[in-house]
């Protein structure tokens, strides 16, 4: 890891991940997770001031981002949630099959290498009554818009640790078994290549 991806990176992250209109995009998501929860790429811990703590009991977050850490645990000592952190590599979650009542996903399908096997190993560790709540940006609806996605990408994926811009993430959700129950998309403020995004709840079908 060069000193950009571990020093100046996630500080980018961090800041660009919590503007005001992102963190209303998480607002409006994470409240509506129950019971024990796993969070996919917890980062440096943005989301946990959105937990409702009537209702999740536990909050497991895996990343991995290792140099995040720091930062979400001080985050987490501000909940009343027990929460804890891990560094793994999210496509082998190291959970027993079942576990989960809910699984939370912002802003992180667009930089895993291999989102569907991500997602598959996801449904494993979910119950059969869990839900999936995803908000995640990706390919905008516009051709004209698209076409830049596409064009940009392979110059922003070495800048933004590993982001696709033109990932069609309903598609991808479906692909890995999903069925999505609710959606909802729009551009949120900003570049338009880079803020077009999916919020939902999705369950498995396996």
């Amino acid at each position: 890891m060069n000193p950009y991806e571990r020093y100046v990176l996630p500080k980018l992250i961090d800041i660009t991940c919590s503007t005001g209109y992102v963190m209303k995009a998480r607002s409006k998501i994470v409240p509506q997770a129950l019971g024990e929860v796993l969070e996919i790429g917890i980062g440096s811990g943005l989301n946990l001031q959105f937990y409702d703590a009537n209702k999740v009991s536990s909050i497991i977050g895996v990343d991995p981002a290792a140099q995040m850490q720091s930062l979400a645990r001080e985050r987490a000592a501000d909940i009343s949630i027990p929460v804890q952190v891990i560094a793994v590599d999210i496509q082998g979650i190291h959970a027993d099959t079942d576990q989960f009542d809910t699984i939370v996903m912002t802003f992180t399908l667009c930089s895993i290498d291999d989102p569907v096997a991500a997602l598959r190993e996801m449904a494993r560790v979910l119950k059969p009554s869990g839900r999936l709540l995803f908000c995640e940006h990706g390919l905008a609806p516009d051709v004209s818009i698209e076409r830049w996605q596409h064009r940009l990408t392979p110059f922003w994926k070495p800048m933004a640790g590993g982001c696709h811009l033109n990932r069609d993430i309903p598609a991808i959700i479906r692909e890995a078994g999903f069925v999505i129950d609710e959606l909802s998309e729009a551009y949120l403020p900003g570049p338009r290549p880079m803020s077009y995004v999916y919020s939902g709840i999705a369950h498995s079908a396996v």
